[in-house]
């Protein structure tokens, strides 16, 4: 039974759990991308996603704070330089977990986790529109079922069969125009 249990050990000791996110937390903020399994994307989503948000407002107790997860300068310097400029107004969710299948060796499941923002292919590809979720009726069914009232069922496909198709011109009919 799992009562109580808040979070993933990743099959390791505390203090090595503790040093393998703040390691891929430095590499995931260095690098702006990673590839690693799911679960320790998971867990290191939960490990970094409060360091981002502590690195928007840039006083000396955030920087030590993040100091203390992190143990790097460098990484520490570019978090609340460089990274916090493109974070500044997200309310929150900084990283995307995109799965990219199963590894050879142990069937693993894997993932790449990265940075919002900084995923320039998907800030800049349209958006898609969302279509219906149901099916509408053909065209034709539904004049013929508001226009005639219980007619014989050969007169109902009939005028069904009336409905105009529109007329398409050839790109080499316009052309020639």
């Amino acid at each position: 039974m799992r009562h109580k249990k808040s979070f993933n050990h990743l099959g390791r000791t505390s203090s090595h759990r503790h040093a393998m996110l703040s390691n891929m937390a430095n590499s995931l903020i260095l690098h702006k991308r990673i590839s690693t399994t799911l679960a320790k994307a998971k867990a290191l989503r939960v490990y970094v996603e409060p360091i981002l948000t502590r690195a928007k407002s840039d006083t000396t107790h955030n920087r030590r704070e993040v100091f203390s997860l992190l143990q790097s300068k460098t990484v520490v310097t570019e978090l609340f330089r460089d990274i916090v400029l493109k974070i500044g107004d997200r309310p929150g969710g900084y990283t995307r977990i995109l799965k990219t299948g199963n590894r050879l060796g142990d069937n693993a499941d894997m993932c790449i986790i990265e940075l919002v923002d900084y995923n320039e292919n998907m800030l800049s590809a349209p958006k898609k529109e969302v279509g219906k979720k149901r099916r509408s009726r053909k065209k034709g069914d539904a004049v013929v079922a508001e226009d005639s009232p219980k007619k014989g069922a050969a007169a109902s496909k009939a005028e069904a069969k009336v409905v105009e198709s529109p007329v398409v011109k050839n790109d080499a009919e316009e052309k020639a125009k």
